[in-house]
């Protein structure tokens, strides 16, 4: 079955290369771009990164910007939702359409508060049992990016 869906992934200040690896590993059985903002915790050269993401590197649009801000004045109009733990407003209740970003944050602090508070109706959340801290990076993002190609699939 092929996906015919489009829709945007953005990792905001990843630390851990794995992750990132396995997320552009994601992109490109998925079709969705890959976006990379701010200060990266490692190069884009390091070995655990290529390793993670295999032979997939050349499947996959990835860009880079400095700033959320220059990222989201090239894509004025499009919908930005923000992945955190701080929303009670689950993942499952949003209808996402195809060019959507789902921007996720460093692994150890997730994304700035100031960030998710300026628009909290589009700061939505992936549901954990009680006293847990977070899931991994890159499951998170699978579970967000498949929900969406479900969706609209």
């Amino acid at each position: 079955m092929k996906i015919n869906n489009k829709f945007n992934i953005v990792l905001y200040e990843p630390e851990i290369p794995q992750n990132t690896g396995n997320i552009v590993r994601l992109c490109a059985c998925t079709g969705a771009s890959l976006f990379l903002v701010g200060k990266l915790g490692f190069s884009l050269s390091d070995k655990y990164l290529k390793r993670a993401g295999l032979d997939y590197w050349d499947s996959v649009n990835i860009k880079k910007y400095d700033t959320l801000d220059l990222l989201k004045a090239d894509y004025v109009g499009s919908n930005f939702y923000y992945l955190t733990t701080k929303s009670k407003q689950k993942y499952t209740d949003k209808k996402f359409i195809n060019g959507d970003f789902f921007v996720f944050g460093p692994e150890t602090r997730g994304l700035p508060e100031s960030l998710l508070f300026s628009d909290p109706s589009h700061s939505i959340t992936i549901p954990m049992s009680d006293g847990q801290r977070s899931l991994n990076l890159s499951n998170s993002v699978a579970i967000v990016l498949y929900e969406a190609i479900r969706q609209n699939g």
